[in-house]
């Protein structure tokens, strides 16, 4: 009897051990900056940013974002790609409005039919829980060969930019576990005005392969600094973002004008604990139960009415916008 006890006990001990590995392991493989050449900002100019056929957005592409979002990296696999909608591009000085639970709804409805109606019931009062994400961008300065993408020397013509990928998190979140999750991405950051940049874009002398501005991207809330990291500590070049776009979306064209959003760094709104994100798949909890836990949790690190968000990039300028509610959407897009 003490045999079969002390043979129980060590088969639960080796159990909690591996469950404790499990929630509170590191990732198998640490994301890690990629190799740039750092653009000499006195040596180049400004070209005004157009209003853009199309808009691309590069996601988990900073380790420290990848960290606070509980979110898996593998190395031999893209990064989340998304479309944004060009019309939710506005200027600096817009004012950006928070959309309520029926544009939710309806967008939620639109993406996949059906849940906007199970939203509905349940949850009555919808919340967007609104994040700002303060980002580097860059604009394609003439249409990209995407052979040319292949070649390692390749240097493409980019102006670079600063801009604010406003993001709709319970949009996201209900892409959680479907086969088109970044869809879900792309829809929760592409309502009027959810795309704020600046009024012009920094431009080298000569394009380098690998070359890009290493500013420090900053973004404060009110008057508290959320964000602050050098675009050093990307882990994709510009040619390797071109290159995931190409590969999920091969009969878009990358033609002059089109912008990409290349990724927020760490010190946004959007904070899950890697074992509570382990704990709940290990669960099997839904993506309504993830959502439900969401909007009752902490939300005060979300964005609200009133709030003054400012993104800032060295030379490359900055972009700034007010939260409104919905009282205010006929302000939406004012900015441009």
């Amino acid at each position: 009897m003490i045999k079969i006890v002390a043979i129980v006990g060590i088969v639960l001990l080796v159990l909690l051990v591996a469950l404790g590995y499990y929630l509170f392991g590191p990732l198998a493989r640490k994301p890690t900056p990629a190799r740039f050449q750092c653009y000499d900002l006195t040596r180049g100019s400004y070209v005004a940013l157009d209003a853009p056929p199309r808009a691309f957005g590069v996601g988990l592409s900073y380790a420290a974002h990848i960290e606070e979002t509980a979110s898996k990296f593998d190395p031999d696999a893209p990064p989340p790609i998304f479309r944004k909608d060009p019309s939710a591009l506005v200027r600096t000085g817009a004012t950006v409005v928070m959309p309520d639970a029926d544009a939710l709804l309806a967008a939620a409805e639109a993406l996949e039919p059906g849940l906007g109606v199970a939203l509905r019931e349940e949850h009555r009062d919808l919340s967007a829980l609104l994040d700002y994400e303060g980002e580097m961008g860059f604009v394609l300065l003439e249409e990209v060969d995407p052979a040319s993408l292949d070649d390692p020397e390749f240097a493409p013509r980019l102006g670079f930019f600063v801009g604010n990928d406003v993001s709709a998190r319970t949009l996201a979140i209900l892409g959680e576990g479907q086969p088109n999750r970044f869809d879900y991405w792309g829809v929760s950051k592409s309502f009027p005005g959810f795309m704020p940049v600046s009024d012009r874009a920094w431009v080298p002398d000569e394009a380098k392969p690998n070359g890009i501005p290493c500013v420090v991207i900053e973004t404060t809330v009110g008057d508290e600094i959320r964000q602050q990291q050098s675009t050093d500590n990307l882990v994709y070049t510009p040619v390797q973002m071109l290159r995931f776009i190409r590969d999920k979306y091969p009969d878009t064209p990358l033609s002059s004008g089109t912008l990409v959003l290349t990724g927020t760094p760490g010190g946004v709104a959007m904070k899950t604990p890697r074992w509570l994100a382990r704990l709940g798949d290990l669960m099997g909890l839904s993506r309504f139960k993830k959502l439900a836990a969401k909007l009752h949790g902490d939300t005060s690190r979300f964005l609200r009415p009133g709030d003054h968000v400012v993104v800032r990039g060295e030379a490359l300028g900055e972009v700034r916008v007010v939260i409104a509610d919905g009282a205010a959407g006929s302000k939406a897009g004012s900015g441009f």
